[in-house]
């Protein structure tokens, strides 16, 4: 390969992806390099609990703070894609690139292949927020366009933005500069939609179920992952491997494109792009077309992440059967309280899960679910001090009792804080298979993040009939955190549930379908283009998902939960 473009064809660039998390599926990276043609193959192997494993895995040996599985899919793959001049761009260098980048090399070294692997350094800001365990910026794509440029085959990172693993292939392969914010704008784009892997090819879809098995490439068993065709101009195609499972259409590339994500500005380091600008277009089987993506300058800070020890969490989940199941519940929860009250640990939590129902066919579905989390700063608190306390009562307490597993000793739980940095507090360098080190200058320009004016809603459907259902008849959904947040983002595919959708679903509907959500902060956005509405939920998951403040601490299933709610649907749309 040379430093110039990264593909057999400048007109087009083939990036792939082979992780969506750090424990994704192992043998990704070896069917993406054998399933297609392709240019580059990213992975994406952080996130905000990743890195607080991580740093916990560096105090243990400073060595560590790396995904390991990346290593070892490399010991399997590193000739495969030297042999089909594949270059791989992957965060997985978390906490310390410098020490992977030199693993990859010896691994080269013993395989025999002449691989130049470079890495990008400069969002380690742990030593400017004292007590934090890691605390890291999330840098841009310049960096690792810097390393392709120069003729890296491979290029770890630490904390870089997701969409970074595409901008900045797609920066060195078409040449483009820091201003051209509507092209880096559509690769941010073509990053985000990625980023996750299979939630691109129906994984953790809503309507999964219209699409399971058959011979169509709709085998949502296993997944393919997907691939992004890159045009100079920004706009792409995504799809996936001719003969893989799943399936790429506009809903779900519409589901991945909400996912995580607020209001119409996605800000970024190298630039913010404009979800309410994006048109996607079914351009064939498991083809869907990007274009219309406009960008803005970045804004004038970086989001950092900081992840802390918070203390000691400890959890028992007592099981309540048949009969009297509340005033079992108040039963236990009164001899627990009495037991810990000569040193009640800092934080207290009950919550009662009806699984229950009457007149059951089987024990499970008899039995609901009481669980106590407690926290604090003393280990002993919550571990030693509460599962005694339980254990206590295994012969005195109400009748049937037993609690899922037994109480064990608190466990350490983390705290993520998100801060905001101005460009100049990282030190954003490139450093080459050869040792030299290229700085990456913080962008010239920059805008404030602004909220977008609140597009007018379509015009509402004509009164009619309407049937009680719930919303996942008509709305698909999908959700996730972003710190202590949660952000649902409920789409429809008909201009008519559009119609509806958009005066339904208010903030009042929201937040009564979602009781927890009442006394939070929720903002609605309109994405009229995706037929979607976006909402943010403030606070509801706590310090985070390290904290595991609520039973589901990534919001991953409130989409669905939403969609189960029921709603007055009007028949047309049934």
């Amino acid at each position: 390969m040379t430093s110039g473009h990264l593909g057999a064809s400048p007109g087009t660039l083939r990036i792939g992806n082979a992780s969506g998390f750090y424990g994704d599926r192992f043998d990704a990276m070896r069917e993406m390099l054998t399933g297609g043609e392709l240019d580059v193959l990213t992975g994406d192997y952080l996130a905000e609990l990743t890195m607080l494993i991580l740093g916990r895995d560096r105090l243990k040996d400073p060595r560590a703070g790396y995904a390991r599985t990346f290593l070892r899919q490399l010991e399997e793959c590193l000739a495969l894609a030297h042999e089909r001049g594949v270059r791989i761009v992957a965060n997985a260098g978390g906490l310390n690139p410098a020490g992977l980048a030199e693993a990859v090399r010896q691994l080269a070294d013993r395989l025999g292949l002449p691989v130049r692997v470079a890495h990008v350094e400069g969002d380690d800001l742990t030593s400017a927020h004292p007590g934090s365990l890691a605390a890291h910026a999330y840098l841009g794509g310049f960096g690792i366009a810097a390393c392709l440029r120069e003729g890296a085959d491979i290029v770890v990172t630490g904390r870089v933005t997701d969409a970074a693993l595409v901008t900045g292939p797609a920066a060195a392969h078409f040449g483009w500069g820091p201003g051209e914010y509507d092209r880096l704008a559509g690769a941010v784009v073509a990053g985000h939609v990625l980023e996750c892997g299979a939630q691109a090819t129906g994984g953790n879809y809503a309507f999964f179920h219209e699409r399971g098995g058959g011979e169509n490439g709709g085998d949502l068993r296993r997944p393919g992952f997907p691939l992004a065709e890159l045009h100079e101009d920004g706009t792409c195609v995504i799809t996936k491997h001719p003969g893989t499972g799943g399936f790429v259409d506009v809903g779900t590339v519409t589901a991945q494109l909400l996912y995580e994500t607020a209001g119409a500005r996605y800000a970024g380091p190298d630039v913010t792009a404009r979800l309410d600008t994006v048109r996607l277009t079914q351009d064939g089987p498991d083809r869907v077309r990007v274009d219309g993506v406009r960008g803005e300058a970045p804004p004038p800070t970086l989001k950092a992440g900081v992840n802390r020890l918070g203390g000691f969490r400890g959890e028992v989940a007592f099981v309540l059967t048949g009969l009297d199941i509340e005033a079992k519940a108040a039963l236990v929860r009164e001899q627990m309280t009495d037991a810990l009250a000569k040193s009640p640990p800092a934080e207290v939590r009950w919550d009662l899960v009806r699984t229950d129902r009457p007149d059951a066919p089987s024990e499970e579905t008899a039995s609901a679910l009481l669980r106590l989390v407690v926290r604090d700063a003393d280990q002993e608190l919550v571990g030693r001090a509460l599962s005694g306390a339980a254990v206590e009562l295994a012969l005195a307490s109400y009748p049937g009792f037993h609690v899922l597993a037994p109480p064990g000793k608190g466990l350490p739980y983390g705290v993520f804080e998100d801060v905001y940095v101005p460009h100049g507090a990282v030190d954003h360098v490139a450093v080459l298979h050869d040792g030299r080190r290229v700085r990456v200058p913080p962008p010239h320009d920059t805008l404030v993040l602004d909220d977008v004016p609140e597009p007018p809603p379509p015009q509402p459907l004509p009164p009619g009939p309407t049937q009680r259902a719930p919303l996942g008849r008509v709305a698909g959904a999908r959700s996730g955190d972003k710190g202590g947040n949660a952000n649902v983002g409920v789409w429809v595919r008909t201009d008519d549930a559009w119609r509806w959708l958009a005066h339904e679903l208010t903030v009042d509907r929201f937040q009564q379908l979602i009781p927890e959500s009442r006394p939070l902060k929720v903002t609605r956005h309109l994405l009229p283009d995706l037929r979607a509405l976006n909402f943010v939920v403030e606070g509801i998951l706590g310090e985070g998902v390290a904290a595991r403040h609520r039973f589901d601490p990534q919001a991953k299933a409130l989409g669905e939960w939403l969609r189960s709610r029921h709603l007055d649907i009007p028949e047309t749309l049934l």
